[in-house]
């Protein structure tokens, strides 16, 4: 009886809290040849004593190749700041570990990428000194932060079976015998999805919690000196059913680094050997939707067939199935860019979405037109 009338009362400030739990869910298709954008070390399969193997993965036997996770993080941190002028948080190195400044108020990336930094810190008595325990040593106490990072992805992987092929190359310019090497290059499609938490971009709890902690008590001294927001977190109670705290950026801030992150996939950039193998990773097909659940419904939009699942298809079917079935978590105008040239044979299919009853409004526009129209949106949804 004690906890229903705890759940209860739990379930009547959520009602009470407006606090939207808001997600950003994308879907890319790149569309690459000759390329190698992630790679994986010396092959070890190779003839050649200098040989590069790309990342491959097998699953029910077939194989595919892919860019991991961090790699495309890596490319979009990097046009966030080139592109659109992120200051991004310096890296410390010390001894065998490396973190970032943790500072999301000031940096961006730490906000929008999250973080960990493990550290401890002397205890300090009123004076500011360190207080030391009966040896004279200075007491330590833990001073780790950690952000989970409102934006996640998976890894980009191709949609059919791929094999690498192995390419032999030389360095012949001095003079003497050429230097042989090997390397491996394919041509894909590949697929990518991610997720961007709307509500906790410019969001920070402070709970002590692995990926809650996410400001330093100087840090969170300074955000209550600096006037910011502090909101109730409908979703954590203390012992006596009391939301606790969120501290929160100025709400056009929280809105220009989301369309930043969103307006980078415009002109992202990056993978591996772009010297000789430069590859365009700008997504040729993408759906952009607003949901308030956590549940990414289009990872299996794009498929394969064939006897070694070696040609793609898109799985228009399994995209109107998923805008049924969760058409009630859906905020909003989906939006699907296509550029003109790739998959040309569904325009005329995706453009019946428009019209088609049943669904959540859709609409079919260029890449650049789907980012630009769905920023729009974001921009009104968020609070």
């Amino acid at each position: 009886m004690k906890k229903l009338k705890q759940r209860t009362k739990k379930n009547n400030l959520l009602k009470n809290i407006d606090m939207k739990n808001l997600k950003t869910q994308g879907f890319i298709l790149i569309d690459v040849d000759v390329v190698a954008l992630n790679n994986a070390g010396k092959n070890t399969q190779s003839n050649f004593d200098n040989a590069v193997a790309t990342k491959t993965i097998r699953k029910n036997g077939r194989n595919y190749v892919y860019v991991s996770g961090q790699a495309w993080r890596y490319w979009w941190r990097d046009t966030l700041q080139k592109i659109h002028g992120w200051n991004l948080s310096p890296v410390i190195r010390d001894n065998k570990i490396a973190f970032t400044e943790a500072n999301p108020l000031k940096y961006p990336d730490d906000d929008v990428f999250g973080y960990m930094r493990a550290a401890k810190d002397a205890e300090l008595d009123e004076n500011g000194e360190p207080i030391k325990d009966k040896r004279g040593n200075a007491k330590m106490t833990n001073v780790t932060v950690t952000r989970v990072s409102p934006l996640k992805n998976s890894a980009i992987i191709s949609a059919t079976t791929v094999y690498p092929e192995e390419h032999w190359s030389t360095l012949s310019r001095q003079e003497g015998d050429a230097v042989p090497y090997g390397k491996q290059e394919y041509c894909a499609i590949m697929k990518g999805m991610f997720s961007l938490d709307l509500s906790m971009i410019g969001t920070f709890s402070n709970y002590n919690r692995s990926g809650f902690k996410n400001l330093s008590s100087a840090l969170l001294e300074e955000a209550i000196e600096k006037g910011l927001e502090q909101i109730d977190d409908p979703f954590i109670l203390d012992k006596n059913g009391t939301p606790k705290k969120l501290i929160r950026l100025p709400k056009d801030v929280r809105k220009q680094r989301a369309i930043d992150t969103i307006q980078a996939l415009k002109s992202i950039s990056g993978g591996a050997m772009q010297t000789s193998n430069m590859g365009d990773v700008t997504p040729k097909f993408l759906i952009l939707a607003t949901t308030n659940t956590g549940n990414h419904p289009f990872s299996h939009v794009a498929g394969s067939r064939g006897q070694w699942n070696e040609e793609f298809v898109f799985n228009y079917e399994g995209l109107i199935e998923v805008l049924k079935d969760y058409q009630e978590t859906f905020e909003g105008t989906i939006f699907i860019g296509r550029r003109f040239g790739f998959m040309d044979e569904i325009d005329s299919k995706l453009k019946e979405l428009e019209n088609m009853e049943g669904i959540p409004p859709v609409k079919i526009l260029t890449i650049n037109d789907a980012i630009d129209q769905y920023c729009e949106q974001l921009a009104n949804q968020m609070e």
